[in-house]
């Protein structure tokens, strides 16, 4: 536990050793100083943070909240109570403000945790990059002429740069991941359907996922505990949330990977990725003492349902725009979803075919394995601008390809925590790069505890970017 991590901030200011005011004035400092070389903040929400410290500070339940006074940041596709829900558009300027918080929102509130601003992604979430063009690229904070990954760039970019100690952000074809590893944090992209969704920009219904960016595996399993379960009565209002209670992890960590039966994935794993992608996974799968390899099957086949599902899904949600607002969209989506809105049914609907198959072989591969590693991204950070990107004899879209090894996960909804290792790359050693440390359904503890037994082994680490 470090003095400026989630859970370092938290005990201080259960203990009186540190104001929440005090800690929520240093991030907002932070954010000050950096932000103009990061470009990871769309609002920053200073008012509303320093009162809301200041109400921690004399709550007679402070000690006794797991993130008191621990500063945060949301995706912009959240709803953030008085600011308009931008899920990184033009087009959503002109929508009424919010009403109230979203759900984890609210819920990492009312667990002490404050929220300081609304951050940087990718127009409707539909990109790997969060090269933004209505507000500017967001730049990895370990070198800022490269991308941060997304679409939840800003997320990944505010807490590798020290903004924020947790963010929060949405994965559906690899949104968490990607950014993660491009970035060098610990993210977790947990079940489909564990946390609800209310209160957050639709992309791609049967795909999106919700979860937290942090620098350590403890911070991460505090934040995602703390968004577990119900705020008040039912679970929630998102049809796709799974009306079972969660299952506490951060108590389970010390378990560490013992007991774990733990494999390797091959074949779509290593033929699409680069050295650099390849070596962290051998490393990580060494430090546990696993040789097993295993190979899915039609992994090509279930990245492209995924493909067909989000474009049949993104193109339909956004379709009278498209008819009314072609020009308001970016250049970057623009043309991806005017195509999208014209794919035939047929395809969707063959799409989740193969995507339910996908996940019944999955399934049986779980009766014998408990976690499966694999890279989350074929490379590291590519130079902002990157067009192409060659994977052995292959010449491939840059944008597209950062969820060459995501895509196939999320489709099928399993929780996946991603770690970040250093020195993978011989020509660009200062950067980081991910890991997916893959569980079955509802086996968040399982990615965690692994996750932990890494970072204690001082094989994965977030550090703080320098330099900015």
């Amino acid at each position: 536990m470090n003095s400026d991590d989630a859970a370092g901030i938290a005990a201080q200011v259960r203990d009186g050793a540190l104001s929440a005011r005090t800690a929520v004035e240093r991030s907002l400092a932070r954010i000050e100083v950096t932000d103009a070389r990061i470009n990871a903040f769309s609002a920053r929400l200073n008012e509303r943070a320093l009162k809301r410290a200041e109400l921690i500070d004399v709550h007679p339940q402070r000690h006794k909240m797991p993130l008191a006074g621990v500063p945060f940041a949301v995706k912009n596709l959240f709803d953030v109570a008085g600011l308009p829900t931008l899920a990184g558009s033009k087009i959503e300027r002109d929508a009424a403000p919010a009403r109230r918080d979203a759900v984890l929102v609210r819920r990492l509130e009312a667990h002490g945790a404050v929220l300081v601003g609304a951050l940087h992604m990718d127009e409707y979430a539909y990109g790997f990059s969060t090269e933004n063009t209505h507000y500017g690229p967001t730049r990895n904070p370990h070198d800022t002429t490269r991308i941060s990954g997304g679409s939840s760039g800003g997320s990944a970019a505010a807490v590798a740069a020290g903004q924020v100690p947790l963010s929060l952000g949405s994965d559906t074809n690899g949104s968490i991941r990607v950014p993660s590893s491009l970035c060098g944090v610990f993210g977790l992209k947990p079940t489909f359907g564990r946390l609800p969704r209310v209160g957050s920009y639709p992309f791609v219904a049967s795909l999106d996922h919700l979860g937290p960016f942090a620098r350590s595996a403890h911070d991460l399993a505090l934040a995602y505990d703390s968004m577990q379960g119900p705020l008040h009565g039912p679970p929630s209002d998102d049809p796709a949330c799974a009306q079972r209670p969660g299952q506490p992890t951060l108590q389970l960590l010390d378990q560490g990977a013992q007991g774990l039966r733990i494999g390797v994935l091959g074949g779509w794993f290593r033929e699409m990725a680069l050295p650099e992608a390849t070596d962290a996974v051998d490393t990580v799968a060494q430090a546990l003492g696993t040789t097993r390899l295993i190979e899915l099957p039609e992994v090509e086949r279930a990245r492209a349902a995924a493909f067909l599902i989000t474009c049949g899904e993104g193109g339909a949600l956004h379709l009278e725009d498209l008819k009314k607002r072609a020009a308001d969209f970016d250049p970057m989506t623009r043309d991806r979803f005017l195509a999208n809105a014209l794919m035939p049914a047929a395809w969707v609907i063959q799409a989740q075919r193969v995507r339910h198959w996908f996940a019944r072989r999955v399934a049986r591969v779980f009766e014998n394995v408990d976690v499966l590693l694999a890279p989350a991204t074929p490379c590291v950070a590519p130079i902002i601008g990157t067009e192409w990107l060659q994977i052995g004899e292959r010449r491939l879209p840059s944008r597209a390809s950062m969820g060459l090894l995501t895509q196939p996960i999320s489709c099928i909804g399993l929780p996946v925590v991603a770690v970040p290792l250093w020195g993978m790359s011989a020509a660009q050693p200062h950067l980081p790069i991910g890991v997916q440390l893959i569980a079955a359904p509802w086996r968040e503890d399982h990615a965690l505890r692994v996750a932990a037994q890494l970072q204690a082994q001082g094989l994965c680490s977030a550090p703080v970017a320098r330099g900015l």
